[in-house]
């Protein structure tokens, strides 16, 4: 989210999915995951396969739902971040769809029910706030972190059941995802810390 996130986010795009995809270093990989049919998958790579399909949803759907929080707030750190954040999040949506080609599978989405509960959470709080408060800023921030924590936890759960499985390559590109993830919750808990004083929050409702 942050520029620390942009430096990342600027390598991640000099990796591009084009460039690994045309590398015979996933070969094996692919030739291993791409010919197991549905019915033939262990139990592990059907979970694989579906929380890859739920996270691909969850981070689409975050496409759609964080301009709702870069323009709901006020805090220029926090509206930078958000924004810069936006974009990286459009670059996990690529590499999750690498991954899906990896798999010898089309990308698919499945519904995250949990993806989508924190993001009305979040509607309620900026339904809750009064614009340009602290208090705004400050429940953007909570709402952005519940879902930082969430991708957090899945992409770690993800990467190691890709080592489990064998898929060394796709462990890799997941566990870059879920370093910019970590950095972003470190930067909003940042901003958080130092709302009200160099954030350009509107610190008037600290009198109300």
């Amino acid at each position: 989210m942050a520029k620390a996130s942009n430096s990342k986010k600027n390598t991640s795009k000099k990796k591009t999915p084009s460039k690994q995809n045309s590398s015979s270093d996933f070969e094996p990989e692919e030739s291993k995951i791409g010919a197991t049919s549905p019915e033939n998958e262990t139990g592990l790579q059907k979970l694989f396969a579906d929380s890859i399909k739920d996270i691909y949803w969850a981070e689409n759907h975050l496409v759609k739902s964080l301009p709702k929080l870069i323009n709901a707030s006020s805090g220029t750190k926090l509206q930078g971040a958000l924004s810069d954040h936006l974009e990286v999040t459009e670059i996990h949506v690529s590499r999750l769809e690498q991954v899906f080609e990896m798999l010898g599978k089309k990308p698919q989405a499945k519904k995250c029910d949990a993806m989508e509960g924190l993001s009305k959470e979040a509607e309620g709080i900026i339904e809750t706030t009064d614009n340009g408060t602290e208090a705004r800023d400050q429940g953007i921030i909570m709402a952005a972190q519940k879902t930082e924590h969430y991708e957090i936890a899945t992409y770690g759960g993800l990467a190691q059941l890709a080592k489990t499985l064998g898929y060394t390559d796709i462990a890799c590109i997941l566990e870059n995802t879920l370093a910019e993830e970590k950095e972003a919750d470190q930067l909003l808990t940042t901003i958080a810390e130092n709302s009200g004083t160099n954030n350009g929050v509107d610190t008037a409702s600290k009198n109300l």
